[in-house]
């Protein structure tokens, strides 16, 4: 059997056919292999390198630059930039001009100041202040507020702590000190009230004349009105409102004030934090309680209404703004909110509240003699008409002080 197929003929040829298919799976091999390592050789470059992270990060900069998207995202950012730029140099351009032109409204108040001072032919002295111009500078300029209803009261003041006819004149003269009885008119001008006071000013030449209808509940406009006259009449380094029931020693305020006098915003006084009253009926009644916060809060500081002092600068401020400043029931507090946001330096002297006697009597004997004396309970001297003499007497600084002073 064995020999018999190993003889036949169709066992040969299937032999023959594996030895075939063997060579050709060996030359199929072969030839892939050449036609592989031919297709994915990578040829070596020639001149070129390899590129550095830097390099590629510096290419896709560029390639990003010439995409027109791109470019016109950096230019919008650009042109942002420069807008906030422009902007921001707007912004100082107008704050110098606000600048600017706040200094040019004080020198034409001070201007006009000079002129009205021409007009009305005020005194000149070798020895008092003046400015550039030649014009005359006082210390200061001191109004005292006063009503129709208070003839005994100016008269009170008159014969105390108030010169009187040429010793008026001479301290305007040698010591630059005015004083003026600050009132208005009223609500019929020309009525009998008015020609009273007419009368009065004639034999005493010391009231200051304002265009306002009195009232009091109109003291916040009084004061403003106060100011922008004085600042208009005379230049002064500082001015000062003091009640007709307070008694002042003259030369005592003058050499307070001179130790400030390079301050040129200075708001001094005493200065109180009171509650706002809501409640109406009652006295200091404030009818804008609501715009100090929840009932029962207090006041910002500010100076009490007896007698207060303002440098130049802040009374040329009020004239110029009085038109725009608000008015609370209260002047001492209408006053105190016309500074808050300005850059005034506010002084507490105790000195400008002290009590009568024996209050006053006594720091007097100890050498720190008082500004200003008055009786709390009465927001000035209780029955001023009959008891300033008194006081002045028991707390005054003496005649010779003031014409001793060297201010």
């Amino acid at each position: 059997m064995s020999w018999k197929s190993r003889g036949d003929p169709s066992s040969s040829r299937s032999v023959i056919s594996q030895k075939w298919t063997l060579l050709l799976c060996l030359s199929c091999f072969c030839a892939g292999m050449l036609f592989t390592n031919r297709m994915w050789s990578v040829p070596e470059s020639k001149g070129l390198t390899r590129r550095t992270a830097l390099e590629e990060a510096k290419l896709n900069l560029v390639s990003e630059g010439c995409n027109p998207k791109a470019l016109h995202q950096k230019e919008v950012k650009r042109e942002t930039r420069d807008i906030f730029g422009e902007v921001y140099k707007t912004h100082n351009a107008i704050q110098t001009l606000d600048k600017t032109i706040s200094n040019l409204e004080m020198e034409l108040a001070a201007a006009r100041a000079t002129q009205e001072s021409i007009r009305s032919g005020s005194p000149s002295s070798g020895d008092s202040k003046t400015d550039s111009s030649g014009k005359r500078r006082y210390l200061m300029v001191v109004g005292i507020n006063t009503a129709f209803s208070s003839r005994k009261r100016r008269d009170s003041v008159r014969a105390t702590w108030m010169p009187q006819g040429e010793k008026r004149k001479r301290l305007e003269e040698e010591k630059g000190i005015i004083i003026r009885f600050v009132i208005g008119h009223s609500a019929t001008s020309g009525g009998i009230l008015d020609r009273a006071v007419e009368a009065e000013d004639r034999k005493h030449g010391d009231l200051l004349r304002l265009d306002h209808v009195e009232g009091y509940l109109e003291l916040s406009a009084k004061t403003k009105i106060y100011f922008a006259t004085a600042v208009a009449m005379w230049d002064a380094d500082f001015y000062v409102k003091v009640d007709d029931d307070v008694h002042v020693n003259i030369a005592t305020l003058g050499e307070t004030l001179v130790r400030h006098r390079k301050k040129s915003r200075l708001y001094i006084g005493c200065m109180k934090s009171g509650p706002v009253l809501a409640q109406k009926g009652v006295r200091y009644h404030e009818p804008e309680y609501w715009k100090f916060g929840e009932p029962g809060n207090k006041y910002f500081r500010h100076a009490t209404g007896q007698l207060y002092a303002i440098s130049r600068d802040l009374a040329t401020y009020i004239s110029i703004n009085q038109h725009v400043l608000h008015k609370y029931a209260n002047e001492d507090v209408s006053l105190g909110a016309w500074f808050i946001g300005l850059d005034v330096e506010h002084i507490d002297d105790r000195r400008l509240c002290c009590g009568t006697p024996p209050d006053c009597e006594w720091k007097a004997q100890a050498g720190n003699v008082c500004v200003a004396s008055f009786d709390w309970s009465c927001s000035g001297i209780c029955r001023s008409a009959e008891r300033i003499k008194e006081v002045h007497r028991r707390c005054g600084e003496g005649e010779n002080a003031l014409w001793s002073a060297s201010f």
